[in-house]
């Protein structure tokens, strides 16, 4: 056997988004959640966006993996996040916004609107102040700690927080999470996973040789689409942000040390340089995110994923 890493969302998507094979998305949920034995314990579900091969030039618009509701009408909005990319807190609000709002026709009540639930799986830190690999996001009132908002919630995993062995496996949401994490790297089911059956016949879909030429075309092409955007990521990180600082300091220096020396008093030095510090800074982030911006459009980054990186305006991207 030679198992699809369902880090890949083509792969993810896949395994998970199979209106076919419920019953693996079902436990998925009911474990990652903690609804198991509950009475929020998902019984059955629609898919709303299932799986189907994506078309190569497509691939780079691939976002939402799955979007599943129950049969309480609650959304489930579940991605799978391989890349640690600028505005991605804004993003997860945005979409589990749009879900929220779309529930409604301009003529329908508020109270109709469910709740949303959003699963990010990320392979990378994205909250460094919390040593947990699970974490769950709330609103809260700030004293009381009463949860009376109750129509948006956030889980996140953060796999390379993840360490646990097969021997270590505490309950099935950890066998799910090490299946997401370690699957593409092995060749055979462990034992430890052939229980519960959902995440054997995880394993099962997620057998390359089961897969139609179309579909592993599609999961290569997205791997390597991810691997130019990690690189690009990383390239745009080493190139830019450092040169960006080290030259807003400099010319940043250079501008307050005049107006300093034009106010001639030491006050007047010192809040010449923080001024001129500070437009010498953002004077040069932006120069160098331009130059940034231009290399990754060389390189065929996305413009999306350009002005995420750069922070940059799309319209001001297309001009370059």
């Amino acid at each position: 056997m030679k198992f699809v890493d369902p880090k890949n969302d083509v792969a993810f998507k896949k395994i998970f988004g199979d209106e076919n094979k419920k019953r693996i998305l079902i436990s998925f949920l009911n474990n990652i959640l903690d609804y198991v034995g509950t009475n929020k314990e998902i019984i059955d579900i629609t898919i709303e966006n299932p799986f189907q091969a994506p078309r190569l030039e497509g691939l780079k618009y691939s976002i939402l993996d799955i979007k599943a509701a129950d049969k309480r009408g609650i959304h489930y909005i579940i991605e799978m996040q391989v890349i640690h990319v600028e505005g991605m807190d804004k993003r997860v609000l945005y979409y589990i916004s749009k879900a929220y709002s779309q529930q409604l026709d301009k003529s329908e009540d508020y109270p109709k609107l469910n709740q949303v639930i959003f699963i990010g799986f990320l392979d990378f830190i994205f909250f460094k102040n919390n040593p947990h690999y699970a974490s769950r996001h709330l609103i809260l009132d700030e004293k009381t700690k009463e949860h009376h908002f109750k129509d948006f919630e956030l889980y996140f995993i953060e796999l390379p927080k993840f360490n646990k062995t097969l021997d270590q496996l505490a309950d099935v949401k950890d066998k799910w999470i090490y299946f997401v994490k370690n699957a593409g790297d092995m060749k055979v089911i462990p034992e430890e996973m052939k229980d519960p059956g959902e995440i054997y016949e995880a394993f099962e879909v997620a057998d390359q040789y089961t897969w139609s030429r179309e579909e592993l075309d599609a999961y290569d092409a997205k791997g390597i689409f991810i691997a130019d955007q990690r690189q690009g990521y990383l390239f745009a990180q080493k190139t830019g942000y450092a040169e960006g600082h080290a030259e807003g300091h400099a010319v940043g220096h250079a501008v307050g040390h005049a107006k300093g020396h034009a106010v001639g008093h030491a006050e007047g030095h010192a809040e010449g340089h923080a001024e001129g510090h500070a437009e010498g800074h953002t004077e040069g982030s932006r120069k160098k995110a331009l130059e940034v911006a231009r290399k990754l459009k060389e390189k065929g980054m996305d413009t999306d994923f350009i002005s995420e990186t750069t922070g940059l305006e799309k319209k001001v991207i297309l001009t370059l």
